[in-house]
Formats: structure tokens, C-alpha cells, sequence
């Protein structure tokens, strides 16, 4: 019997702690953040605030264009409008910001939210 809740290969378990959220609290936050704003948690939701989160620790924004390159390289297959669409409606409901150069941080509510579980 295959439990889906386990790696299935060490390449993929290798790759499952690479892409794991940065913060201490993990997807178990992401996921609060995204329930305190009335939203469902997806996979792509999920990845879309983590790469926001990883780059907020790095002092930068990001672009649909480094969003959606970076799920790419975390294998997850999603289109450029499908990205741009998650980023949208996260904006729309106040989990994230459009900056006025085009790119997108985490609102201060959400960075209040996960700030205890910001950095390792």
C-alpha cells in the first residue's frame, strides 16, 4: 500500500526539504494566514507566499515573472496567467501588495502574521 504522505524516492525527498517553507512554523502558518483572510489553501497559494516570504527575508520584492520561474524550478506546473491570476486574488484580498515598480511583497498584516516564524 503506497502512502501518499511519504517521499517515494530519496531524489524526491531531497526535493520535498528544498522547497520546504523557510520559516519554522511552515505550511502550518501559510495555511492560518490564508484561513484569517477567508481563503482556501492550495498548493499554489501556499508556494506563491512562501517565494514572497523568502524574498521579504532577502530585503527584495518579486515579479509574476520570478514567481512563476521559481515554481518551475520547484516543479510545480502552472502557466504564467495562472500565476499572475493566484497573485491577483491574493492582492484583491489583502494577503499581498502591488508595489508601484509592478512587483509584489506581503501586506503588513500577513508579514505581522508570520513574523514570529520568519526566520530559522
Amino acid at each position: 500500500m503506497h502512502n501518499s504522505s511519504m517521499p517515494s524516492s530519496p531524489a524526491h525527498a531531497a526535493h520535498s526539504a528544498a522547497s520546504a517553507p523557510t520559516g519554522r512554523g511552515g505550511n502550518t502558518q501559510i495555511k492560518e494566514l490564508l484561513k484569517s483572510f477567508g481563503l482556501r489553501t492550495s498548493l499554489i497559494r501556499l508556494k506563491v507566499i512562501d517565494t514572497l516570504l523568502s524574498a521579504e527575508q532577502q530585503g527584495r520584492t518579486v515579479g509574476v515573472r520570478t514567481v512563476h520561474s521559481h515554481l518551475q524550478e520547484l516543479d510545480i506546473p502552472l502557466s504564467f496567467l495562472s500565476v499572475r491570476e493566484v497573485l491577483k486574488r491574493l492582492c484583491s484580498e489583502g494577503v499581498i501588495e502591488l508595489q508601484a515598480d509592478k512587483t509584489y511583497a506581503l501586506s503588513q498584516q500577513a508579514l505581522a502574521m508570520l513574523s514570529p516564524y520568519r526566520y530559522s
